[in-house]
């Protein structure tokens, strides 16, 4: 609606994890950085924590989209699965093909040693990323472990991403998960933005839709970065409610007050414990 009165290619902030959108504040490049290391150095388990809209989902889609020829990749997105579903989930995303076999427990498994003995010895990494892995049921996580044990006497071959918010954490460390959680030996947890990487998070994704022709105050930053608490899907619903007001008023320039407005017509729904107090005292200030 608006991207063409900007001058934008596409809309900037869209809220689908696009890798080309990705911007590497420090924390998303060392998060990024921990993923390299832990597939490339075949570490085996790799666990990447953050809260809801902190662009864990993006950084793992820009990871498999960088990631060459030589990593056999599976995704797994719908954690609410059973053991049998995601054995077969698992499958499905590395193209084996199981033929005119039953579809059993121990038949997935064989089959994806088989594929990951033949991986291996062609000189291939295998990746298996599980997004929001802490909705995974106990039960998962211990075939995940099972899983885990598809290894030669030298190297892990299959290395597993679980990524999740800070509750996938909590998950890990019940004592009835014990064993998968000592054979995690690479962690990263992703934090919020601080002001001068929000101002550059919003800067990258309009260069990235094209330009446009619009300007951010500095007071439109700073209220956003205070309003959004450096979390970048809200950052993303802020600019892009800025950015349809602004239209609608045709003005070029997105200034603290339109900001205000942007986050008052979102709703307190949306906002995050403090926030709706603190908008409604500069509101009526």
């Amino acid at each position: 609606m608006y991207t063409e009165y900007f001058g934008f290619k596409e809309n900037p902030f869209n809220l689908s994890p696009d890798p080309r959108y990705l911007f590497l504040s420090p924390q998303h490049r060392e998060a990024m950085n921990h993923l390299l290391y832990g597939i490339h150095e075949k570490k085996g388990f790799i666990v990447i924590t953050g809260g809801i809209g902190t662009g864990k989902t993006t950084l793992c889609r820009s990871l498999l989209a960088d990631l060459n020829d030589s990593v056999a990749t599976a995704l797994v997105f719908n954690s609410a699965v059973a053991e049998i579903e995601l054995l077969e989930t698992i499958i499905q995303e590395f193209g084996i093909a199981m033929g005119r076999l039953r579809r059993t427990r121990k038949r997935y498994i064989d089959k994806l040693n088989e594929f990951l003995l033949r991986n291996f010895a062609a000189g291939r990494n295998a990746v298996l990323l599980i997004d929001e892995a802490q909705n995974l049921s106990h039960a998962v996580m211990e075939q995940i472990r099972m899983i885990s044990n598809l290894e030669t006497e030298r190297e892990k071959i299959l290395q597993i991403v679980l990524v999740g918010q800070p509750e996938l954490g909590d998950l890990l460390a019940l004592p009835s998960l014990r064993q998968l959680n000592e054979r995690i030996t690479v962690r990263y947890d992703l934090v919020a933005l601080n002001s001068e990487h929000v101002r550059r998070y919003i800067e990258h994704r309009l260069n990235v839709a094209g330009g446009g022709n619009v300007i951010f105050s500095r007071g439109a930053y700073r209220r956003i970065y205070d309003q959004s608490e450096g979390n970048p899907r809200r950052i993303n619903a802020i600019c892009d409610r800025a950015l349809l007001i602004a239209y609608t008023k045709d003005h070029r320039i997105i200034d603290g007050r339109i900001v205000r407005e942007a986050v008052r017509d979102i709703g307190r729904n949306y906002l995050p414990s403090g926030w709706w107090r603190r908008i409604r005292t500069r509101m009526f200030s």
